[in-house]
């Protein structure tokens, strides 16, 4: 279990770098991180504190707190993905 959340195995470092990732992105809702990790909200803010700079982990909880694109239900529904443009496709 990692740092409280609902994940059954830790993370490898990894899995922590690639949800420390999808966080910051602003698109990604933490809905998508669930379901792909296992990490609730509360154990996405958990990991970003520990694996943060505290200035970084403040400038980060600014961003998100309350930002509609990040909770999946409060979207609209003409977002339905988003793909980053930096991601190389995996076979």
């Amino acid at each position: 279990m990692l740092l409280g959340a609902i994940v059954t195995k830790p993370l490898d470092e990894a899995q922590a770098s690639r949800v420390i990732e999808m966080a910051w992105e602003d698109r990604t809702p933490f809905e998508a991180i669930a379901f792909q990790f296992g990490l609730n909200q509360d154990g996405v803010i958990k990991l970003m504190r520990a694996h943060l700079k505290h200035s970084s982990f403040k400038l980060w909880r600014e961003r998100t707190h309350g930002k509609i694109t990040k909770h999946a239900k409060l979207r609209s529904n003409a977002v339905t993905r988003h793909k980053a443009n930096h991601r190389v496709k995996q076979f």
